[in-house]
């Protein structure tokens, strides 16, 4: 059986237990490894700086910065990192303004231990996981671009290049890179060709 490639993750919520809680779930999983817990955002910064970070499981209620303002400024700095939204809040406005964020998938803390596994795995190989619980009418929206996202998008639509973008937004051009791959992802899109006709489509003034 091939060896599964190792998968680290950052705990990130304001009550102890409930990270004692994960660490004890996710440890069983031989090839996940926790690389640090944070309880508020400073915290997760100084992790994230530091360590190698693959995903992030984010809890909402974290004080001064909530988790869906901290998953947005983290999509924007280190959008290779995956971020998982852990709630014990099931509306669909926090799921809406989770995925607008960035977040990639969506898991009530009540879940079985299982769908938070499937959720790493899912989101891990590319895809996108909302919770068992979640009502159906929360998860079929077309996907949300975070604003980054449909900045760049509108920028695709002008015809400029991942140079040009990543010059007018102050990224890097495999930051630009990276957001076009999450686009590409969350739409469906696999051509160059078909995200340039959905841009040209789809952009927002």
């Amino acid at each position: 059986m091939e060896k599964k490639k190792k998968i680290h993750l950052l705990l990130i919520d304001d009550h102890p237990l409930v990270r004692d809680g994960l660490r004890a779930r996710l440890e069983s999983v031989h090839h996940f490894h926790i690389a640090g817990e944070a309880g508020n955002a400073t915290e997760a910064l100084k992790i994230i700086a530091s360590q190698m970070i693959d995903l992030i499981l984010m809890d909402i209620n974290l004080g001064s910065m909530n988790g869906i303002h901290l998953t947005g400024k983290l999509t924007q700095d280190y959008p290779d990192i995956a971020i998982i939204m852990l709630s014990m809040h099931d509306k669909a406005e926090y799921v809406t303004q989770a995925i607008q964020a960035g977040a990639r998938a969506y898991v009530l803390k009540d879940a079985p231990a299982e769908d938070i596994i499937n959720a790493i795995e899912t989101v891990t190989a590319g895809g996108n996981y909302f919770s068992s619980g979640l009502k159906q009418s929360n998860t079929t929206a077309t996907p949300l671009l975070t604003q980054r996202e449909q900045c760049i998008l509108n920028s695709i639509a002008t015809g400029k290049s991942n140079k040009h973008i990543a010059h007018e937004l102050g990224l890097s051009v495999r930051t630009v890179e990276t957001h076009r791959l999450n686009i590409k992802r969350k739409l469906n899109i696999e051509g160059q060709a078909d995200l340039i006709r959905y841009a040209l489509n789809n952009t927002v003034s």
